[in-house]
């Protein structure tokens, strides 16, 4: 059974720091690309940082540059997302996701959410 379960989020004020873990398991989780997405109240789900299956490149949105980090252990099986210099707009739930695309079939996997609150 494949599973991704977030965690680390909550409540933080403006200029403060959160780290978010993702535990994967049910799955080879050295094969897959892993990303943190984030969905804001009314708005559409944003690609917030992704992490190549060996974990030698990363990308990140243009808002979360020089501020968010993501790395991953492929012997633990985690992604994590190091938040600072947080802001009000980082607000959102954020998500855990895992793909890969093998025979031009995409494999993806979601996680439950983490909720992030920024107050200013």
């Amino acid at each position: 059974q494949v599973q991704l379960v977030e965690s680390g989020g909550g409540l933080v004020q403006a200029g403060g720091s959160l780290r978010l873990s993702c535990a994967a398991s049910g799955f080879t989780f050295s094969n897959y690309v892993m990303s943190w997405y984030r969905q804001a109240p009314g708005k559409e789900r944003e690609l917030v940082a992704r992490i190549t299956s060996a974990g030698d490149s990363t990308n990140y949105v243009d808002s979360v540059k020089g501020r968010f980090t993501i790395s991953r252990d492929n012997a633990k099986n985690t992604v994590l997302l190091k938040m600072n210099s947080l802001k009000p707009e980082d607000t959102a739930v954020y998500y855990c996701n895992a793909f890969r695309t093998i025979l031009f079939v995409t494999q993806d996997y979601w996680g439950q959410g983490t909720q992030v609150t920024v107050s200013s």
